[in-house]
C-alpha cells in the first residue's frame, strides 16, 4: 500500500465521486479508478459503494478513512519536522569539550549559535581528550573540540587552535625573569604534570622527551588550573598553553616564559567520516575555528 494511494481514497471520500476527485487530484479519471481498484485488491475488501450518480463508503472504507487520514497527518507533520530539522530550525546537536579549554572558548560561540538556531537544543559533554575521541567514535556526541594527536582515522579533522605553549614557574624560580628559557635547562628540576589520559599530558611527555629527559613527576592532577596552582606555590614547574597564560584564574599565578623551541598544541574539531553534519553542526564548527583564530 503506498502514501499516495491513501490520499487518492481519502479525496474520493471527501468528494463522493471519481471524476471530481479525479479534477481536484489533477489525475485522469480511468488512472485514479485504477489505483484504487489495486489498493482494495491489496486489501481484499470494496472501499467504496459505486452508485450511478455518486460512491459511498462502505464500511470498511469508512475505517480505512478514519485510519488513513492519521496517516496521512503524521506523514506531513513528519515531513514538516524534517524540514525543520534541514534548515535547523529544530533538533539537538551534542558537543564535546576540553573542560579548561571549552570555558575559555566556547561561550562566544555558543551565544552566537543559540541566537542563529533558537530552537535546536545545545548539549556539552566535558571530559579528557581521549574519552571524548571515543564518545565520538561510538557516536555518543556529534562533534568535539579534541587535543591532537588523533589516532581513530574514522574521524574527520579540522584544526580549529593552533597555541604556543610556555613553560610555568614558580615566582621564586631561578629563570623566571628570563625571556626565553631552553628547556633542557631545568632537565633535573620537578615537574608537575595532569594525570593520564589527557591530551595535554602526551603534549607535556613530549616536549620533555624532544629535550633530551624524562621528567621527575611529583604530583599529578586531573584539572590544568590545580597544576598552575601548586607550581605558583613552588612545589615544581609544569606547562601552559597561551590561552591559560591569559587567565590563570589563580590569586597568585606561575610566571610563564617563552620556550627557545616555540612549541605550540593544535586543537581540533572531529566528527565521524560517515555521519555528515547537520546544518547547525556546520555553523558551530565554521564559528569555532573562526573563534580559533583569534586566540
Amino acid at each position: 500500500m503506498e502514501l499516495r494511494q491513501v490520499r487518492y481514497v481519502l479525496a474520493v471520500a471527501e468528494e463522493r465521486s471519481f471524476s471530481r476527485a479525479a479534477n481536484r487530484l489533477h489525475l485522469a479519471q480511468p488512472s485514479l479508478s485504477q489505483q484504487i481498484a489495486k489498493l482494495e485488491k491489496l486489501l481484499g475488501v470494496s472501499l467504496f459503494h459505486r452508485l450511478p450518480q455518486h460512491v459511498e463508503l462502505t464500511d470498511a472504507g469508512q475505517r480505512f478513512v478514519q485510519v488513513a487520514q492519521t496517516l496521512v497527518d503524521m506523514s506531513e507533520g513528519l515531513e514538516r519536522e524534517m524540514r525543520a530539522y534541514a534548515v535547523g530550525e529544530s533538533g539537538k546537536l551534542l558537543v564535546g569539550s576540553l573542560p579548561i579549554t571549552g570555558a575559555y572558548v566556547l561561550p562566544r560561540v555558543i551565544s552566537a549559535f543559540t541566537k542563529q538556531f533558537p530552537g535546536v537544543e545545545l548539549q556539552l559533554m566535558e571530559d579528557t581528550s581521549s574519552h571524548l575521541e571515543q564518545l565520538l567514535v561510538r557516536g555518543k556526541i556529534d562533534v568535539s573540540l579534541l587535543t591532537m594527536p588523533i589516532s581513530d582515522p574514522s574521524l574527520e579533522i579540522i584544526p580549529a587552535i593552533n597555541e604556543e605553549i610556555f613553560l610555568a614557574l614558580p615566582p621564586s624560580h631561578p629563570l623566571a625573569n628570563r625571556k626565553e628559557v631552553d628547556l633542557a635547562e631545568v632537565a633535573d628540576q620537578p615537574f608537575i604534570l595532569l594525570k593520564e589520559g589527557q591530551g595535554f599530558r602526551t603534549i607535556s611527555l613530549r616536549l620533555c622527551e624532544q629535550a633530551g629527559f624524562r621528567p621527575k613527576i611529583v604530583f599529578e592532577s586531573s584539572n590544568i588550573q590545580t597544576v598552575q596552582s601548586l607550581v605558583a606555590a613552588g612545589m615544581g614547574l609544569s606547562f601552559a598553553p597561551k590561552m591559560i597564560t591569559l587567565a590563570p584564574g589563580t590569586v597568585e599565578p606561575p610566571v610563564y616564559v617563552r620556550m627557545t623551541a616555540k612549541p605550540y598544541r593544535t586543537l581540533v574539531v572531529a566528527y565521524r567520516k560517515d555521519r555528515p553534519l547537520s546544518r547547525p553542526a556546520e555553523v558551530f564548527v565554521q564559528n569555532l575555528v573562526e573563534q580559533g583564530e583569534h586566540i
